[in-house]
């Protein structure tokens, strides 16, 4: 596997004493060993570390929950919908912040990371999503609700169908989820409307292996 060089912004005494330069870390340390990539003159420099706070982290995934730790930069400003790469003893795993908890059990939306106690979020690279799906022929009051675990970016289209395991659908309409950001409505229902399964709320299909079920 090839190594990926870490790469700093820095001064060069060599070409650019007054303004930082993108330099590749060649020894790591108190004193880094660094060179310019713009002269590839070879020095040292103090690399400051950014100042963190220890954060609790709630995840939710496929309806449990789990604890972890999180080090945040001071001063970073955080948000619900906002994704982060968490980093357990048991996975990597992407997740969507959901809520912020501050002191006194308080919630909001927005926050700087040294005022948070607790962040809330679930988790989004592989997510289960709610179908509802109606019978090809007979009445909708023989729907039925099925769950479908997908990858987070697995794309929803209305109109089109879905072939996922035993299940196969023409996608009738999708509601949004309340986490996702950047939408303005909270059902798409035209045929080429799309969204991935990570902002999905549920899906509403029909049925396209069976005609009507029997009472369940």
């Amino acid at each position: 596997m090839t190594e990926t060089t870490e790469r700093v912004a820095a001064a060069c005494p060599s070409c650019s004493p007054d303004v930082e330069t993108v330099h590749e870390v060649l020894k790591p340390g108190g004193q880094t060993t660094v060179r310019c990539t713009e002269c590839g003159h070879v020095h040292k420099t103090r690399i400051e570390e950014p100042e963190t706070t220890d954060t609790g982290v709630v995840v939710s995934q496929d309806g449990e929950s789990f604890s972890a730790r999180e080090e945040v930069p001071v001063g970073e400003e955080l948000a619900v919908g906002e994704e982060f790469v968490l980093e357990t003893e048991e996975a990597i795993m992407v997740v969507r912040i959901t809520s912020l908890e501050l002191d006194g059990d308080r919630r909001v939306e927005e926050a700087t990371a040294e005022d948070v106690e607790t962040i809330w979020t679930r988790a989004v690279d592989n997510v289960t999503v709610n179908v509802t799906l109606h019978p090809k022929e007979g009445s909708y009051d023989d729907s039925r609700s099925i769950k479908v675990d997908v990858p987070g970016d697995y794309q929803f289209v209305v109109g089109e169908t879905a072939e996922l395991g035993d299940e196969e659908f023409a996608v009738d309409g999708i509601l949004v989820a309340d986490d996702a950001v950047a939408y303005d409505i909270d059902k798409l229902d035209r045929d080429g409307d799309d969204l991935v399964a990570k902002d999905v709320k549920r899906v509403y299909g029909t049925d396209k292996s069976s005609s009507a079920w029997s009472a369940w």
